[in-house]
C-alpha cells in the first residue's frame, strides 16, 4: 500500500508539468481580413451643367392704351383678358361735342373762303383802274394785302377742320397692335382725359415674350469667358439656346435666345440684366409670368464624382482615393457644379483611383482590396 501511494505522488507532478507545457504553446495569430471595395479610375472630360436665375416675362410689345381727347367714356367694347386684333375698336368716347366742333370748323372755313373770294373780286376790280391811272397803286396794294390775309384765314380754318376731324377720330380708341387686354382702369360713363395718370388698359403683344433676368458680377465674368466671340454681340450670336423653367418647375417646350445685355450694372444690386426672347405661338406665356432662366455651363477637363462617393466634414467635401500599396487616403475637393447625382470636380488628378461606395466603414491609411 505504501508502494502504491509513493507511485501516485510521483506521477502527479509529471502530469501537471505536461499540462503547463501544453498551455504555454504559442497560438496562431488571426489576420484581419481586408475590405473589398469598388474603385474606379478618374478620367477628365467635358461636362455641361446648368444654373438657374429668377426671371420675369414681358410681352414683346407692351402698349399703354390712352385717350387722346377729353370726354365721357360712352362704351367699353372689350373685356379684360380678351385677345384683340390691330385696329379693333376698344373704347368709344362720346363724340357729340366733337361732331359739333367739326361743324363749327367747317362753317368757319366756308366763311374764310367767302372772304377770300371777295378780296379776289376786289383785286380784279381795282387792277384795271390802277392801270388806267384812275386810282392810285396804293389802293391796289391794300387790296392785295387783304387777299393774302384772307388766304391765311382760309388755311387756318382748314387746319381747324382737320384738327376737329382728328379729335373726332380720337373718340374711337382702337388697338394699336394685336394682343391681350389687361386690366381696365375706367368703366362706362367715366370721364377720361389725355392727362390721366393711369392708361385705359395695357395691351400686350405676346407672340414673343422677353424674359429678363440678372447675373452677378462673378457670374457675368464666367458668362463672357465661356462664350466665344470678340464682342458681346458676337458672343450672343454664337452662344447656345437657353431654357425657361416655369413656376410649376416644368420646362417650357420651346428654347429661347439671349439677345440683350444691359450696358451697366445696377449700383444697388451689383447685377447686370440680360434678356432672352422666347417664341410664344400658343400664347402660353403672358406678361408678368415668373420662372427661371436655365443657362448651360461648359466645364473642360473635369471629372464627374458621384455624390455618394463623397463625405462632408466641417463644411468641406472629401473623397477617398487609393494610393500605393492599396492604402486609403482622403482628398479635399472643390465643387464646380452638379450634373444629376454627380459633382463636377476639377482638382482630382487624372488616373486617381476613387472609392465609389463603402466609405462609411473605412479610415485613412487602411489597406483595402480593389474590387
Amino acid at each position: 500500500m505504501l508502494t502504491q501511494f509513493y507511485h501516485s505522488q510521483r506521477f502527479t507532478p509529471l502530469i501537471f508539468i505536461v499540462f503547463l507545457f501544453a498551455c504555454n504553446e504559442k497560438q496562431p495569430v488571426q489576420q484581419t481580413e481586408l475590405q473589398t471595395l469598388p474603385v474606379v479610375t478618374v478620367h477628365p472630360d467635358t461636362v455641361t451643367t446648368f444654373k438657374e436665375y429668377p426671371a420675369s416675362a414681358e410681352g414683346a410689345i407692351n402698349v399703354e392704351v390712352r385717350p387722346q381727347v377729353d370726354g365721357k367714356l360712352q362704351s367699353v367694347l372689350v373685356d379684360e383678358g380678351a385677345f384683340v386684333n390691330k385696329g379693333q375698336l376698344l373704347f368709344q368716347i362720346d363724340d357729340r361735342p366733337f361732331q359739333a366742333r367739326v361743324s363749327n370748323a367747317k362753317a368757319s372755313l366756308r366763311a374764310a373762303q367767302g372772304a377770300l373770294t371777295n378780296t379776289k373780286l376786289e383785286l380784279e376790280k381795282l387792277t384795271p383802274l390802277v392801270q388806267n391811272k384812275v386810282i392810285s397803286a396804293y389802293q391796289l396794294k391794300t387790296a392785295g394785302a387783304a387777299k393774302e390775309t384772307a388766304e391765311g384765314n382760309v388755311e387756318q380754318a382748314r387746319a381747324n377742320v382737320n384738327t376737329a376731324l382728328l379729335d373726332l377720330e380720337y373718340t374711337r380708341v382702337t388697338a394699336p397692335v394685336s394682343g391681350y387686354i389687361g386690366r381696365l382702369s375706367k368703366k362706362q360713363g367715366s370721364n377720361v382725359s389725355a392727362n390721366d395718370e393711369m392708361p385705359l388698359t395695357l395691351l400686350s403683344d405676346i407672340h414673343e415674350v422677353h424674359i429678363y433676368f440678372s447675373l452677378s458680377e462673378t457670374d457675368f465674368i464666367n458668362f463672357k469667358r465661356q462664350n466665344a466671340g470678340s464682342t458681346m454681340n458676337d458672343k450672343l450670336k454664337k452662344m447656345p439656346s437657353v431654357s425657361l423653367v416655369l413656376a410649376d418647375q416644368s420646362i417650357y417646350e420651346l428654347p429661347g435666345r439671349i439677345d440683350m445685355v444691359d450696358g451697366q450694372f445696377d449700383k444697388n444690386t451689383g447685377a447686370v440684366t440680360l434678356r432672352a426672347t422666347f417664341p410664344n405661338p400658343d400664347r402660353i406665356l403672358r406678361s408678368g409670368n415668373t420662372g427661371k432662366v436655365r443657362l448651360n455651363l461648359l466645364h473642360h477637363d473635369v471629372s464627374l464624382i458621384p455624390q455618394a462617393a463623397t463625405v462632408e466634414m466641417q463644411d468641406k467635401i472629401f473623397v477617398f482615393l487609393v494610393g500605393d500599396s492599396n492604402k486609403v487616403y482622403k482628398q479635399l475637393i472643390k465643387i464646380a457644379g452638379k450634373s444629376g447625382t454627380n459633382y463636377v470636380v476639377a482638382d482630382v488628378k487624372t488616373g486617381s483611383k476613387l472609392i465609389t461606395s463603402g466609405i462609411d466603414h473605412i479610415t485613412e491609411g487602411e489597406k483595402i482590396k480593389i474590387k
